[in-house]
């Protein structure tokens, strides 16, 4: 699972993301390419460099417009997109992001969303960092977005209507109930642009411990600041992360029970909550066979099966250790076959390897209702469930 890391310990803006999107792998051309089809040739200018902000090495991007006085409101932004050659999945992502920069600022004045308006220049600058983060991400394809907690910054910043506190009004509501960090910045650090970015963007606010980074870019800001004005993004493949389990692990060595008692105490142990039982043939001392009982067992179930053990076998005595047991993430699906439906368990052995096992109960089910011959069932649906999870993935 592919997943994509924005660590905003500078903050973030528009400008900022298309520099750190386009350093970790994005080609300018496409980008470039694909932002054509908005047919604002002329209305804007972005360059792209190679720079550094206190020894770090990154992409700066600079969206340049002409002068002007106009306004455009959320409607005409959105007709815009939509009546572009930009394909589906892109101009969904954008329209969904500056509906909540709309949204955002509605909530700030009052007003309705379609009465937001956004100053020409401003307009056209928003418009191609996001419609340039919506390319970005789809040429990247990141299976899903995480972010870290958010710089924005100190101080006061000058708006249409002002001064006003860091972090502007519209970026603050945008960020309601996500995680930041305030002071680390003298300044606005993350725009409104930036903010509506993410808010539309990410899926989580976590950052997993199971990476295995693959990729690093950096987008520079224009400002300097005591820290590096950068944005670290990161492509990333997620390891499923392995449970634990502390358990107990009971032995005892017997040569003078029948199997008979042996099988009825191994029923009864699994009633009496034990995770697992197993009988081992030995060899004891004088030649002897012999049966090795072993239970697993939760440590506080523990106590009560080692005295079932004690009660119901002959054994004297018995071994205990602890053991760890290390477990894959797994999950049950139903899967429809042309038998019926059947449980399968699927476990996540790494980001791109999984195993699979039909539920030999269900198997065993069927195989009974249809009156056929359990191997002959069991191949049948492992060909239906194989289809299905190959047209799954």
């Amino acid at each position: 699972m592919q997943l994509l890391l924005y660590e905003c310990f500078s903050g973030i803006a528009g400008d900022m993301n298309l520099g750190a999107l386009i350093d970790v792998g994005v080609p300018e051309e496409h980008l470039r390419s694909e932002l054509s089809q908005l047919n604002l040739e002329g209305e804007y200018q972005l360059t792209v460099s190679r720079g550094s902000k206190q020894g770090i090495s990154g992409t700066l991007a600079t969206v340049s417009c002409r002068p002007s006085n106009a306004h455009r409101h959320f409607p005409d932004i959105r007709r815009m997109i939509e009546s572009s050659e930009l394909s589906d999945s892109v101009a969904r992502r954008s329209v969904q992001i500056f509906e909540n920069l709309a949204e955002a600022e509605a909530r700030v004045h009052n007003i309705s969303r379609d009465e937001v308006h956004f100053h020409e220049v401003g307009a056209i600058d928003a418009i191609v960092d996001i419609v340039g983060a919506s390319i970005c991400l789809e040429y990247l394809k990141p299976d899903s977005i995480a972010c870290g907690p958010i710089e924005l910054g100190s101080g006061m910043v000058k708006c249409e209507h002002g001064l006003m506190p860091v972090p502007a009004p519209a970026t603050a509501e945008l960020l309601l109930d996500r995680p930041t960090t305030r002071g680390r910045v003298d300044g606005e650090a993350t725009t409104p642009t930036g903010a509506a970015i993410l808010s539309a963007t990410v899926d989580s606010f976590e950052v997993p411990n199971n990476l295995r980074v693959k990729r690093i870019g950096y987008g520079l800001g224009q400002k300097d600041f005591e820290v590096p004005n950068v944005l670290r993004v990161s492509l990333a493949q997620m390891e499923p992360e392995l449970a634990y389990e502390s358990n107990m692990e009971i032995e005892c060595n017997i040569d003078d029970m029948t199997p008979e008692a042996i099988g009825t105490l191994f029923e009864q142990l699994l009633e009496e909550g034990a995770l697992d039982v197993f009988v081992t043939p030995i060899l004891m001392k004088k030649s002897r066979p012999a049966h090795r009982i072993t239970v697993l067992a939760r440590q506080d179930k523990a106590e009560h099966l080692i005295g079932s053990v004690l009660r119901g076998t002959t054994t004297l005595g018995v071994r205990t250790h602890s053991v760890t047991k290390h477990m894959v993430p797994r999950q049950i699906l139903n899967v429809q076959t042309r038998y019926g439906s059947v449980r399968v368990k699927i476990a996540k052995l790494s980001s791109s390897e999984t195993k699979w096992k039909v539920e030999h109960e269900d198997l065993a089910r069927l195989a009974r209702e249809e009156g056929l011959q359990y191997l002959e069932v069991k191949r049948k649906i492992e060909e239906d469930v194989r289809t299905e999870l190959s047209q799954s993935e």
